[in-house]
């Protein structure tokens, strides 16, 4: 039973996942490797342009954007 009540416990509590990438303290640095390689592709099949001078944060809400754009990386 400890197992299920710390599993519910994890589950209450907010995921950093959902913080706005503006509000990240290293949203200011640059994108990562799998950022910019997940951001090409989303740009090839919307034919968009990659800009890789993107932050971290501007990384994030750029793919947010390409996949709304595309219907990639959402359940539906």
């Amino acid at each position: 039973m400890t197992a299920n009540k710390n599993t519910v416990n994890e589950q209450a509590l907010p995921s950093n996942t959902e913080k706005d990438p503006s509000d990240w303290a290293t949203g200011g640095e640059t994108m990562t490797g799998a950022q910019a390689s997940y951001l090409k592709t989303l740009c090839t099949e919307a034919n968009e342009e990659f800009d890789p001078s993107l932050t971290k944060g501007e990384a994030s809400k750029r793919i947010d954007e390409l996949q709304a754009a595309t219907g990639r990386g959402k359940d539906h």
